[in-house]
């Protein structure tokens, strides 16, 4: 069995402050990218990285996984307009198997550990597709929007809830059905997830953290500088 992950790089960040993608922000003097990539290439088990990324950039990101020395385990491909296509891109240049597993993790994710890439590799070898998921701390309000606002239609239990991470896994054969049927019947999925949720397939979680938090808004960079060196001075 082959382990492939998949890092959409795609993005434009626009709710980032700056003139480039947040994923080629500096985090501790690396790429936010470099980071994420970093992360799986620890992990022995993962047999190769495929990165995504829109096509004015993969020259740029091709030199620098060749600067950062990955070059043996990473391989660069055109991403798309959506995270989707950028995935769909990389599943069709994956040579794996239908009983293989591929990881799609966020590219701004850049503290994934580990244990739980190895985690959620023996959920997805268990189950066939899993999430890495937290569970919700605030209490959760299903909303009606209308013209003057938000009215509150009803509260959801927290133990009904988790907020959904990355690495997101699942068999390869899954995954790709699960991709075409979407794009047979033009539906665009959040994550994932989703889409295979749709295929009628269950999707276990494998228990997130905090720290696995995915760089958005300028203040994430810094808590994930605080995080980053807790780690390492640990």
């Amino acid at each position: 069995m082959q382990v492939f992950a998949i890092l959409p790089a795609a993005g434009l960040g626009t709710r980032m402050a700056g003139s480039q993608p947040k994923q080629f922000l500096a985090l501790d003097g690396a790429p936010i990218l470099i980071h994420s990539l970093r992360a799986f290439a620890a992990v022995s088990r993962v047999t190769a990285i495929y990165v995504a990324v829109r096509k004015p950039e993969m020259e740029r990101v091709a030199a620098q996984i060749s600067e950062y020395g990955f070059a043996t385990r990473a391989t660069v491909v055109e991403g798309g307009e959506k995270r989707q296509e950028s995935v769909a891109h990389a599943l069709a240049a994956i040579p794996a198997q239908d009983d293989d597993i591929v990881l799609v993790h966020d590219a701004v994710r850049p503290l994934i550990d580990a244990a739980t890439i190895e985690r959620t590799i023996d959920a997805v070898a268990e189950h066939g597709a899993a999430i890495v998921g937290m569970p919700a701390v605030d209490t959760i309000k299903q909303v009606e929007r209308t013209a003057h606002g938000a009215i509150i239609t009803s509260t959801i239990p927290r133990e009904f809830i988790v907020q959904a991470q990355t690495p997101q896994g699942f068999r390869y054969g899954l995954l790709r059905n699960a991709f075409a049927e979407a794009q047979a019947d033009g539906f665009i999925g959040t994550d994932e997830a989703s889409l295979v949720e749709r295929a009628g397939q269950s999707v276990f979680v494998v228990p997130g953290t905090q720290v696995n938090l995915k760089i958005t808004q300028p203040g994430d960079l810094e808590l994930a500088e605080f995080y980053l060196h807790h780690r390492t001075s640990a």
